[in-house]
């Protein structure tokens, strides 16, 4: 009788022989192929979860938000700067320019628009915050863009291209200084109201005041050059103030009081004023 010990002994031999691809000689005097056993295997990318089983699945790739897109930030200038700011000033953020310039004001007011809405405070205008003020505010107009002067100049008028002039066009809002053609210096202005518009055609300087107060309103007329009767190219603490949103009563006003200071020191009586569109 065979026991259990030699039972056991037996499958040990079998096992052995398996592994090493050798057949074996049983007790019966027979030989048997040897048997192949299958060894659990683990995949190499396998790695033990909580409870020590592998798993085969990899490992998930977190997925990174990319900032959006800047369109303007500090240093950045022009006419879409403007517009930025134009709108800036539509919803109360900002209440000085547009100025073309992206500065610290406009980065200031960018802040606080973003922050009021749950946005990043970065101060750049990105394209997320640039879709919510264009839902919030309305295309600006022209003199919006411009609303505190620095429009560029157009066309000089025929008339001003010889001798000694004050060319002055209503279609841009500016003023030419300009000698035998050639423009010294540019300056936004703006005009009287349409009741009391300011004329148009050729005149000439015929009285310079530098500290005239107009007698009519009551209101100082600094570095006044007149014209035309009682309309005067001067200085405006209004237009200085207030920009666009404001009119003369018929004067042509300058905002930039160093560059009338200017101006007043070199026209003289007799030089020609042109005002045309």
């Amino acid at each position: 009788m065979r026991t259990k010990g030699m039972g056991r002994r037996i499958v040990a031999v079998l096992a052995l022989a398996a592994l090493s691809g050798c057949t074996v000689q049983t007790a019966d005097g027979k030989h048997r192929s040897p048997v192949r056993i299958e060894l659990p295997s683990r995949s190499p990318s396998a790695t033990p979860d909580d409870d020590g089983k592998g798993d085969d699945k990899p490992s998930p790739t977190p997925t990174r938000t990319s900032a959006p897109e800047v369109l303007w930030s500090r240093g950045d200038s022009g006419r879409d700067v403007r517009e930025l700011q134009a709108r800036l000033r539509q919803v109360a953020w900002l209440f000085d320019g547009p100025t073309g310039s992206y500065d610290d004001l406009t980065e200031q007011a960018v802040k606080g628009f973003q922050g009021k809405r749950g946005l990043p405070r970065t101060g750049k205008t990105d394209r997320v915050t640039w879709q919510r003020l264009l839902k919030m505010t309305h295309e600006p107009g022209k003199w919006d863009l411009y609303l505190m002067g620095g429009q560029p100049a157009d066309t000089p008028d025929a008339r001003c291209m010889t001798g000694r002039v004050l060319c002055i066009s209503k279609t841009s809002r500016t003023l030419r200084w300009m000698i035998d053609g050639r423009t010294v210096r540019t300056v936004s202005v703006r005009f009287g109201s349409q009741g009391t518009p300011t004329r148009e055609g050729v005149f000439q300087v015929y009285w310079k005041s530098r500290h005239h107060v107009s007698t009519l309103y009551d209101s100082p007329m600094p570095y006044a050059m007149f014209f035309s009767g009682g309309q005067a190219v001067h200085y405006s603490s209004d237009f200085a103030a207030n920009g666009y949103a404001g009119a003369s009563h018929g004067c042509v006003n300058v905002r930039d009081e160093a560059a009338i200071a200017d101006l007043f020191a070199q026209v003289s009586n007799g030089d020609k004023v042109v005002v045309h569109w």
